[in-house]
């Protein structure tokens, strides 16, 4: 009887460790949790915006003024990038063509900036002239206009051409004067445009 009631203990005690009876309830297998991978923002940046406008998306005059200003920005890396500045130049003429001429002056004075860069004095003078046409109460306009009239300066210095030479740095300080009162707080503009021009200073 004793054996018998053993066996029946010893049974009831294997089914319970089996169906989990008397003891703390073994967990279901759990399925594994599902990562979240928020989506890659989409790319947003300039070069991209850049590379998007020449291939299909259309840009309002207005985008591609404000566009071209942070690629031109003084010290902006995209300065050096040739390939940029080509790409650039493509999509600012491209817009220049629009009905649309609420931001011609910005496009004018971003096109003499960027060939100012490229060492197109003769088109930068030409394009920068437009945009103060356009638009004279531009600081940077007159900024850049400032050291065209520099370069232009040295050029006619190193001829022996004096009075020229110093004709063309008086309108440089002319100029360079207008940026000052249009914006004072500008560091760049407080500066002598020679110096500016001899020691780079990101331009």
């Amino acid at each position: 009887m004793k054996r018998r009631a053993t066996v029946v203990c010893l049974g009831l005690w294997l089914l319970g460790s089996l169906w989990g009876c008397g003891s703390r309830p073994v967990a279901a297998p759990s399925e594994p949790a599902a990562v979240f991978n928020p989506p890659a923002p989409p790319e947003t940046s300039d070069q991209a915006r850049l590379e998007d406008a020449l291939t299909g998306r259309e840009m309002a005059p207005a985008e591609v003024a404000d566009l071209s200003d942070r690629l031109l920005a003084d010290g902006s890396p995209a300065i050096k990038d040739q390939k940029t500045m080509a790409r650039l130049e493509l999509l600012i003429l491209k817009t220049m063509k629009s009905p649309d001429k609420s931001s011609r002056s910005d496009l004018w004075r971003n096109l003499g900036i960027l060939h100012y860069h490229q060492k197109k004095y003769k088109q930068a003078r030409q394009e920068l002239q437009a945009a103060n046409e356009h638009n004279p109460k531009n600081a940077r306009t007159h900024f850049y206009l400032a050291c065209l009239f520099v370069h232009q300066g040295k050029i006619y210095e190193q001829k022996g051409k004096r009075r020229v030479s110093g004709q063309q740095y008086k309108r440089a300080a002319i100029e360079m004067e207008q940026a000052r009162k249009l914006d004072s707080r500008n560091p760049l503009y407080k500066q002598d445009p020679k110096q500016i021009i001899l020691q780079g200073n990101g331009l």
